[in-house]
């Protein structure tokens, strides 16, 4: 425990000191008056008093379901599979997301993998579209927004044939913000076309805790500034596509031990650490235009002494957020079924809550009739003002007017045929994967693998589930991107806990070639990863490895020529560090993190900037 306090403090230390080296200072109030809508001035007065007009002539019902947003089993709006069907009427109390939309008038929809939301892109498309039906058949028609978690790296609901590109933390390797404005325009091209038109990206924490067991590579960097250029670089590049961006987790969600899905972390920074470490990604984002912020289910004291969570804070939403760095745009909590909302509150008090505390969109409850009714009674009871929920109304409609869904929500099969996965992009994804390989460590120059020497390959290691479900796995997407480049490539998956007998094995099939390729995966002091390296190293045969998540699995190696982190296991990034590793392409990325000594974390072993090439 000691040794995390430790390593914790360096880090905040170092990015404390970079921080303030950089020169960099935003203002306390960012640009809450920058334009938000593309209309001319005078269009955009007629169209704010259209909106009040409308809000005006909705039921108290219409105006509590606008401010959900909902997850719906299946694949089509109308005629899902019999497993989706029972699984809304189980969850939901309908049978379908049309119903969803007739019965609560949601006035978003998320979509997950999990939920058979995202089989392939006409099939998207043609739920986005059946999901606007059923909201324009309605008294008062209204466009769902629809939204989704398109993080790229190693949260992405939309696979292939779709682009998948690197993730934060790979972008943040890059150093390059038209690199991080290319991949989000990229990505936003795609949800657009799609019907999915608000995306909780970019990820604005910043991961000063190599601990972290929920953001790590889905941050940009350790850097504060650093990551605050990234950010307001993707906020550019989604608005540029037509997709509203989402800064997430508010007020910051990178230095944490617990993972709020299954807890409620506390965030120990003092008000000003907050302010030099965690503060500069969103007052950028801010200034760059955000559509919207997600909040954090975390408790950070110094911020709010009551010790609610952020999600429930009025302190930090309302007092912070919104008047402090001057935000006026929508606010979604993060999903109300993870654990850390639900510790201190019931089901029925969160939503309510959240609202108070200056929330506008209520993602995902675990039980959308009690959410739904809770608010409802809340504002028939007085306890919260109907004004105060038209606030929230008119934000979320203000958005989509500027989205263009109240002139037009739907999508069309050409435009898919057009934009999902067109070459550009594929090709752009691969180029952007390249400069984001990171190179660690090449003894005497051992990388990159010659042919004539060194063709005959095992590939070993961590298998992780594809996070599309489309991709990997990334054993055999490494060997048949190598056996594609000119050598003999054969896998075989040890997984992320090796038993001994499965070391074994890989020792025996390393006997014979040439050199052994082990893909690491988040490996620990206690991890059978170390003991797999350093038995295949121990055979004679050179061993590289690969890191296909965290880039700290270096400190904890030992016996391997040459180290290089992938930052994700999606096919893109294993392709560029098979090109990096046969050098058809040069390593370009840098860490963006430190590296901390395995046996003393409070000396760094790879500084924010270290990266090897040839």
């Amino acid at each position: 425990m000691h040794h995390r306090a430790t390593s914790r403090r360096s880090v905040l230390a170092a990015t404390a000191a970079a921080a303030a080296a950089t020169g960099i200072a935003f203002p306390r109030t960012a640009a809450a008056t920058a334009p938000t809508s593309a209309t001319a001035p005078s269009d955009a007065d007629g169209e704010e008093r259209r909106l009040v007009r409308t809000v005006s002539r909705m039921t108290l019902e219409e105006k509590v379901g606008q401010l959900f947003v909902m997850r719906v089993y299946g694949h089509s709006a109308t005629h899902p599979d019999q497993a989706d069907v029972d699984a809304n009427l189980r969850e939901i109390g309908v049978r379908t997301a049309a119903e969803l939309v007739a019965r609560y008038h949601v006035g978003g929809v998320i979509y997950f993998t999990w939920a058979h939301n995202t089989r392939d892109p006409h099939q998207i498309a043609d739920l986005s579209n059946g999901i606007q039906r059923a909201a324009l058949a309605q008294r008062i028609p209204l466009p769902v927004l629809i939204s989704t978690d398109q993080e790229h790296g190693i949260v992405a609901r939309v696979g292939e044939p779709a682009t998948l590109l690197p993730g934060a933390m790979a972008l943040g390797a890059s150093g390059a913000r038209d690199v991080a404005r290319r991949a989000a325009h990229i990505a936003g091209a795609e949800l657009a076309a799609l019907g999915i038109r608000q995306n909780y990206a970019p990820v604005a924490d910043v991961n000063v805790n190599p601990a972290n067991p929920v953001i790590g590579v889905r941050s940009f960097g350790a850097d504060p500034q650093a990551v605050a250029r990234m950010v307001a670089a993707q906020v550019k590049g989604y608005r540029g596509a037509g997709v509203a961006a989402t800064a997430k987790h508010f007020p910051g969600h990178g230095d944490t031990t617990d993972d709020s899905h299954t807890k409620l972390p506390y965030i120990h920074h003092t008000r000003e650490q907050w302010e030099t470490l965690d503060a500069p990604p969103f007052r950028a984002a801010i200034a760059a235009g955000i559509d919207s912020v997600m909040t954090a289910h975390i408790v950070v004291p110094s911020l709010d002494p009551s010790e609610d969570p952020a999600t429930l804070s009025r302190p930090i939403l309302t007092g912070i957020l919104r008047e402090r760095l001057g935000y006026d745009g929508v606010v979604v909590t993060d999903s109300l079924g993870m654990e850390g909302v639900r510790t201190k509150y019931g089901d029925d008090r969160v939503p309510v809550l959240a609202l108070k505390a200056g929330c506008d969109q209520l993602l995902n409850p675990p039980d959308l009739d009690l959410a739904w009714n809770a608010v409802l009674d809340a504002v028939r009871g007085g306890e919260i003002g109907e004004d105060r929920l038209d606030e929230s109304i008119l934000r979320i409609l203000r958005l989509k007017a500027r989205l263009g869904l109240l002139r037009d929500p739907y999508v069309s099969r050409e435009k898919v045929d057009r934009v999902v996965g067109r070459r550009s992009h594929l090709d752009a994804a691969d180029r952007i994967a390249e400069a984001t390989t990171t190179l660690l460590l090449n003894t005497d120059g051992f990388l990159p693998l010659n042919r004539l020497t060194h063709r005959d390959l095992l590939v070993v290691g961590a298998d992780p589930a594809s996070p599309s479900g489309t991709t990997g796995p990334p054993t055999a997407t490494l060997a048949a991107a190598l056996t594609e480049l000119g050598f003999t490539a054969t896998a075989l998956s040890t997984g992320t806990a090796p038993s001994a007998a499965r070391i074994e094995q890989a020792v025996a099939a390393a006997a014979g070639k040439d050199a052994v390729v082990v893909g690491t995966y988040n490996v620990s002091a206690t991890s059978a990863q170390r003991t797999l390296v350093a038995r295949l190293a121990a055979t004679g045969v050179p061993v590289v490895t690969v890191a296909i998540r965290n880039p700290y699995d270096v400190a904890h190696l030992t016996g391997q020529r040459a180290t290089v982190a992938a930052y994700a296991w999606t096919d893109v990034e294993l392709r560029a560090a098979a090109r990096v590793l046969a050098g058809r392409a040069r390593p370009e990325g840098r860490l963006p993190v430190p590296v901390q000594r395995a046996d003393d974390p409070s000396r760094v072993l790879y500084p924010i900037g270290y990266g090897l090439s040839y």
